[in-house]
C-alpha cells in the first residue's frame, strides 16, 4: 500500500472517530439532561426540540434529520464535497444516538444541570469540528460564516440561540427560557475552548540589550523562531533590537527563566493566541 493511500486511510479513520466520538457525547447531553429537565439546547437541535415540547410529533432525532436536509444543500454548494459526507455521517450518527440513547443522569438542581449539560454539549460540539465535518444543523451555516469571515463559531451559535430563546418566550416558561439562555452560553464558552486549546500559544515580545544572546537560546535551546524588530526608546531615544516569538505554553517558564538569567532588567511581554499558523505549528484548516 502506498504511503499516500495510508495517509488518505488514516485521514478517513481519525475523522470518523472524531466525528462519532463528538455525537455520542452530544447526544448524551441532549438526552440524558437537556430533554430531562425541558431545556432548549440553542442552534438546529434547539428548534427541534422546540418543535417536539410543543407538538409531541415525530422525536428529536428524526426532527433534526428532517431541518438539516436543506442545510446540507448549503454545506454541498458553498464548503466542499468532503465536508458534505462527514457531515452527513455526524448528523445520522446524532440523529440514531438521540433514538437509541435512553438513560438520565440525575441531577436535580437546574444550575448544576446548566453547567454539567452546556459542558457536555461544548465538548461533543468541540471535538467534532475539530475533524473535517460537522454534526450538521447550525455547524453548517457556522462553517461557512467562519471560512468566509472569520465568524467564530461559539459568537455565531450563541446569537442565533438569543434569536431563538427571544422567540421562545410565548411558547414556554419563562423559567425554563432563562435556563436555556444559560445552558447555550455555557455550551459556546465550552466549544470555543475545546477548539482553540490544542492551538492556543503565547506571543512573546521582549525588549533586551542581549536581544542577540536571548534569540540564541529560542533557536536553539527551544527550537522555535524568532524575528528582530528595530525600535527606538521613546524616553532614551536609544535604538534597540526588540525580538518577537511564539512557543508552545509548556515552553513558557524555560523561556522566562533564560531572559531573566540572561538579562534581569529584559522587559518581556506575553500575549495569549488562539491560533498559530506556519512551521512548527498548525497548518490552515481546509474543508
Amino acid at each position: 500500500m502506498s504511503a499516500e493511500r495510508k495517509r488518505l486511510i488514516s485521514s478517513i479513520f481519525w475523522n470518523l472517530t472524531l466525528i462519532m466520538t463528538g455525537s455520542l457525547i452530544f447526544s448524551i447531553g441532549v438526552n440524558a439532561i437537556v430533554i430531562p429537565h425541558g431545556f432548549i439546547t440553542g442552534g438546529i437541535s434547539g428548534v427541534c426540540l422546540l418543535i417536539y415540547y410543543l407538538t409531541g410529533i415525530l422525536s428529536p432525532g428524526l426532527w433534526y434529520f428532517i431541518i438539516n436536509i436543506p442545510l446540507f444543500v448549503l454545506g454541498w454548494v458553498f464548503v466542499s464535497r468532503r465536508f458534505f459526507f462527514y457531515s452527513l455521517c455526524g448528523m445520522i450518527a446524532v440523529s440514531i444516538f438521540m433514538e437509541i440513547l435512553s438513560f438520565q443522569i440525575e441531577i436535580k438542581d437546574p444550575f448544576l444541570a446548566i453547567l454539567a449539560g452546556g459542558a457536555i454539549l461544548g465538548v461533543g460540539g468541540g471535538i467534532t469540528l475539530h475533524s473535517l465535518g460537522s454534526l450538521g444543523g447550525l455547524d453548517i451555516i457556522g462553517i461557512i460564516l467562519n471560512q468566509k469571515f472569520s465568524i467564530r463559531l461559539g459568537t455565531f451559535f450563541f446569537i442565533f440561540n438569543m434569536i431563538l430563546f427571544i422567540g421562545s418566550f410565548g411558547s414556554l416558561e419563562t423559567d425554563l427560557v432563562l435556563y436555556s439562555i444559560a445552558l447555550s452560553f455555557v455550551t459556546s464558552q465550552v466549544l470555543d475552548y475545546v477548539l482553540t486549546m490544542f492551538n492556543q500559544r503565547k506571543m512573546i515580545l521582549i525588549i533586551s540589550n542581549s536581544s542577540e544572546e536571548i534569540a540564541k537560546v529560542i533557536t536553539e535551546e527551544l527550537h522555535r523562531g524568532a524575528t528582530f524588530l528595530n525600535g527606538i526608546g521613546a524616553y532614551s531615544g536609544e535604538e534597540r533590537k526588540m525580538l518577537l516569538t511564539v512557543v508552545h505554553n509548556y515552553q513558557l517558564k524555560r523561556l522566562e527563566e533564560a531572559v531573566i538569567t540572561i538579562d534581569p532588567e529584559a522587559f518581556m511581554i506575553t500575549e495569549n493566541t488562539f491560533n498559530v499558523m506556519g512551521r512548527g505549528f498548525s497548518k490552515p484548516k481546509v474543508y
